[in-house]
């Protein structure tokens, strides 16, 4: 059956931390992005894509996303799906309406039920692509942990039109909302925080290369080089000076609707969870930072309209 509504794609997010602006350094000179647009307490980045900016940094007392960032087609999209969150009795937080942030453009924003803030914009700023060998062009994905992995699974799925692409044994689903394998993944864990979040090279001599620019700033993969099961993908991560995970990727899977059937990708074969067989499994220490710290999110908004 065809969803009603479905979010376009992924474009960024923000994340907040105390003194996370004072990194934007790291994210220039190590990472390979550029500044777009700095505020008051909050500095937006962009890669070499035609979004606004891709990660943003704001300053705030607590660790977690200030936001999930998605595009939508067009307008009436964006009023279809409030709509439709609308009728669902979702913790959707005002009508649609012009942003006034420096990207502009129209939409809303809503909750999911780990109180994190999703906004859906069309429209908006774009800015005008740039050739710069091995800088990221997009953000690929956001993973989140769950302590229920199940339920958030199938709100992504009802409320957002996202499909399942596939599944790591029972503690990971992978989600999409257009051709990329993944624009969300889930992870069972103990409390709702974000996982890493992974930014794409075009090729993978780029991927190659920027890991390189890292190393030679001092900067070691905590994980990887490797080539993930779920998704074909080349990773590696590092951790981030205010301690996120954050990965680089390219090459990942397109998915053709048509024809495709989720799997599950079992976790105890190691050339199921790295076919090259170069990264071996995560550390515990690895693991332990991919959890995360707990992220309240937003509960103080629901309700609110």
């Amino acid at each position: 059956m065809t969803h009603p509504v479905r979010v376009g794609a992924l474009r960024g997010l923000v994340m907040r931390a105390p003194g996370i602006t004072a990194t934007k350094g790291f994210y220039v000179n190590n990472w390979g992005l550029s500044i777009a647009h700095e505020a008051d307490g909050v500095v937006y980045l962009r890669g070499t894509g035609p979004e606004a900016f891709l990660y943003g940094l704001k300053d705030a007392p607590v660790y977690g996303i200030e936001y999930v960032h998605f595009a939508m087609p067009d307008r009436a999209a964006t009023d279809a799906l409030h709509a439709h969150l609308v009728a669902l009795g979702e913790a959707v937080l005002g009508d649609p309406a012009e942003f006034d942030d420096f990207v502009g453009g129209y939409g809303f924003e809503v909750l999911d039920p780990d109180n994190r803030r999703l906004r859906f914009r069309a429209e908006g700023l774009t800015q005008e692509p740039v050739e710069e060998w091995a800088k990221p062009r997009k953000v690929s994905h956001v993973v989140l942990n769950t302590a229920d992995m199940e339920g958030l699974q199938a709100w992504y799925c009802n409320a957002l039109g996202f499909k399942v692409s596939d599944y790591s044994a029972d503690q990971m689903v992978f989600l999409r909302c257009a051709s990329d394998h993944h624009s969300i993944a889930l992870v069972r864990g103990h409390y709702p925080s974000v996982n890493h979040v992974a930014f794409e090279l075009p090729s993978i001599n780029e991927f190659m290369r920027s890991i390189g620019r890292m190393k030679q700033t001092g900067i070691a993969p905590t994980w990887g080089p490797g080539r993930h099961g779920p998704g074909d993908n080349p990773f590696a991560y590092f951790v981030s000076p205010s301690g996120y995970v954050i990965e680089f990727t390219s090459e990942l899977q397109q998915i053709d609707e048509a024809s495709h059937v989720a799997q599950v990708w079992p976790r105890d074969v190691p050339e199921k969870m790295d076919q090259w067989m170069t990264a071996g499994a995560p550390t515990a220490a690895q693991r332990a930072v991919m959890q995360g710290r707990p992220d309240p999110g937003f509960a103080e908004l629901r309700g609110a309209k």
